[in-house]
């Protein structure tokens, strides 16, 4: 059945509406804050043409309801916009001038943005067949469309039969161990600048151009701030030089998002800067230990844009590839640098018996508009996932796996596929770790029969970064280590961190605390997946419990009480390692209704 036009969807607007929508867009569909730097909304000042279309359109304005029927809206008229206007500089800007009417931004940010995202988006949006409630439901997710065209997509499993599954058990005790260091979300400001304006009207501050605080009200702080900020070098440096001495690691995780969140600004030479510079940082105090990267969705530039290996020239990724490779050959083998040029991940021997699997999680991103074009297993990652998986289990390797961006915040096409490859080399997984959301979490994996028998955690690290109103925090694993038959499970880990109060005092200096064991801060015997299924359940019975994993959640820095809806959601966040399943929640609440908690995940969503 032939589609209807597009333009049949929409009544006609004039110019000035389609481009206002269009610096909508730009400025929040991929990747820019929707609030203050101190969580306040926006003021916003409408132009008559949306004031009068809303009503119509059954709705309010206000940023929190700028989701589906204002998705639809923008998309159909970034469309006519295209199909009308052919001089695309033309079209910015026009953007940047309602951009700066509607005061969603200052001048300097409403220019930057919209010229750095145009060329991309457009021609994302000019080489994908989508109609703009598919790209709504891609983007919002299901409550607002079908997105049908390239949902119902499956990988390919190998016929080999999977081996029975043995429970996991405590190792003897003496049994070797290995000590995991995990970064991730480092988030380097080469403009941060003590004593600015840690509440200014961007959307980073603490850096120059922030202006300065009014009288009365502190400045940022000189080894980072409670704010909408990130780090400067010197609390960098200063995190590797404790890391050097502070104790014996096997290995390093290194989970991306290495600049900063400046992403109005940023080139090309920008991120390729961040990345030399962080790197051989960490070769230079951490040179000794094997390093084992990943790539995170903000070493791009425009922010989130990875397009798939099929996108050439100019357009593809092959510069921030390549100077990975460049930067990190002293770290991986040749045929991990071929496939890191190829499409930014790889697998290597880390360990006797050890395998680890780094994955490149934009190409899973929501906020990827490359996959408007076709997201059916972008560079054949999953498909690839499957084959070093069968080799490992043939060779009875035990796999770890890295990445960036949690499976559970996928798209859903992507995530449910994922979930499949977990279920079916279970007993090959031993860990699953990635970064991302700023936070200290986990999300859990069942059965896929009955979604009831926990078959593997994914743990989510805390970020180096302080963004946003956060403590400098990392992880240490405790593994399973290196004898025959070892599980290479994680057994245990720490959280640490600096606490930014204690250091920014006058005479103060920086100070790397541990706050906290996890099998000691949840008296759990095990960290096997077994145990956070548990840990789950006693959290809705013990809120006392849960408000201390609230706090911990946070890195040890926050005020809120999180009951009703926001603990729902938190414990539905944990239950999903795979999206847009109400299944795996339905057991937590009669109350509250799943499409209320999907809403509030999507609003806790900063990165």
């Amino acid at each position: 059945m032939q589609r209807k036009g597009r333009m049949a969807y929409f009544p006609k607007l004039n110019m000035h509406l389609v481009v206002m929508l269009l610096s909508f867009t730009c400025l929040t569909v991929w990747g820019y804050p929707l609030q203050s730097p101190v969580g306040q909304q926006r003021t916003i000042v409408m132009g008559p043409e949306l004031e009068s279309l809303l009503p119509w359109m059954g709705t309010e304005f206000s940023w929190k309801n700028l989701s589906c029927p204002l998705c639809k809206l923008l998309f159909t008229a970034i469309d006519i916009a295209l199909k009308v206007e052919k001089n695309l500089d033309r079209v910015a800007d026009v953007a940047i001038e309602v951009c700066i009417t509607l005061k969603l931004a200052d001048v300097k940010v409403c220019n930057l943005i919209i010229q750095l995202f145009k060329k991309d988006m457009i021609s994302a949006w000019i080489y994908s067949v989508l109609k703009p409630s598919e790209i709504c439901a891609l983007l919002v997710g299901n409550s607002c469309g079908h997105w049908d065209i390239y949902s119902d997509w499956n990988v390919t499993m190998p016929d080999t039969p999977k081996p029975p599954v043995i429970p996991p058990k405590p190792p003897h005790p003496g049994s070797p161990k290995n000590k995991v260091l995990f970064l991730t979300d480092i988030h380097w400001d080469k403009d941060y600048l003590p004593g600015s304006n840690p509440d200014c009207k961007d959307p980073l501050c603490c850096r120059k151009g922030s202006g300065f605080p009014h009288k009365g009200h502190r400045g940022a702080g000189h080894w980072g701030e409670y704010a909408s900020c990130d780090l400067p070098l010197h609390t960098i440096e200063n995190l590797l030089q404790h890391l050097s001495t502070s104790d014996t690691f096997d290995m390093l995780y290194w989970t991306g998002d290495i600049p900063a969140h400046n992403i109005w600004q940023q080139t090309r030479a920008d991120q390729v800067l961040a990345l030399t510079t962080i790197t051989n940082l960490i070769k230079k105090y951490l040179g000794h230990i094997p390093v084992y990267p990943a790539i995170g969705n903000h070493e791009s530039t425009p922010v989130n844009s990875f397009p798939p290996p099929y996108i050439h020239g100019n357009q593809s990724s092959s510069w921030l590839y390549d100077a990975m490779a460049d930067a990190w050959e002293n770290w991986l083998t040749t045929e991990a640098l071929s496939t890191l040029r190829k499409g930014g991940f790889y697998t290597q021997l880390v360990r006797p018996g050890l395998r680890l699997v780094s994955l490149n999680m934009n190409f899973c991103s929501r906020e990827n508009f490359w996959l408007m074009i076709n997201a059916t297993d972008p560079a054949g990652e999953l498909q690839w996932l499957i084959s070093v998986l069968q080799a490992a289990e043939e060779s009875k390797e035990k796999v770890h796996i890295i990445g960036h961006i949690p499976p559970g915040v996928c798209i859903k096409s992507w995530s449910w596929n994922y979930y499949h490859i977990v279920n079916r080399y279970e007993s090959t997984i031993a860990g699953q770790f990635f970064g991302h959301t700023h936070y200290d979490e986990f999300q859990m994996f069942y059965d896929e029969e009955t979604l009831t028998r926990p078959v593997s955690v994914a743990f989510i690290c805390p970020s180096v970064t302080t963004y946003i109103n956060l403590n400098p925090g990392y992880h240490v694993y405790d593994i399973d280590g290196d004898y025959p038959e070892s599980s290479h499970m994680v057994l245990d880990y720490e959280t640490h961190i600096l606490n930014l109060t204690e250091a920014n005092r006058p005479g103060g200096s920086p100070k790397w605390t541990l706050l906290y064991r996890a099998r000691e801060a949840f008296g759990m015997e095990t960290v096997f997946p077994a145990d956070w299924k548990e840990l789950i359940q006693t959290f809705l019975k013990d809120d006392r419990l849960f408000q201390k994993f609230w706090y911990l959640y946070h890195k040890g820095h926050t005020s809120e009480v999180c009951q009703n809806a926001c603990k729902m959601t938190t414990l539905c966040s944990l239950e999903s390692g795979r999206s847009d399943d109400p299944q795996l929640c339905k057991h937590l609440s009669k109350e509250i209704a799943y499409k209320e908690i999907h809403q509030i995940r999507r609003q806790r969503e900063l990165c």
